[in-house]
């Protein structure tokens, strides 16, 4: 007898059946990946390095506007990987 977990699995996977990936393709996404830790790391200095400033200067108004424009751009940089992550994957199942 199987359970409600194994049964929902089948559903799910005569719904969109999963794709075995080459190990090319896994080095390709995890390429991605890669980069875009990357970039995110990248803007995390930067915009660190400029956050700490300002608080050393006391300009808070600044901390709050920069700590706001890292959270978005980390998104956004996040949200383009994943973009880009599912269009290749498109790609390999086409």
């Amino acid at each position: 007898m199987k359970s409600a977990y194994e049964l929902a699995m089948e559903r799910l996977e005569k719904a969109s059946p999963s794709l075995a990936l080459t190990e090319d393709q896994k080095k390709q996404l995890a390429e991605i990946d890669s980069t875009y830790r990357a970039k995110i790391a990248e803007k995390e200095l930067f915009l660190k390095d400029q956050i700490r400033r300002a608080q050393a200067a006391g300009k808070l108004e600044e901390v709050e506007s920069m700590e706001k424009q890292l959270a978005s751009e980390v998104r956004r940089l996040q949200a383009d990987c994943e973009g880009r992550k599912e269009k290749l994957r498109a790609s390999f199942a086409g």
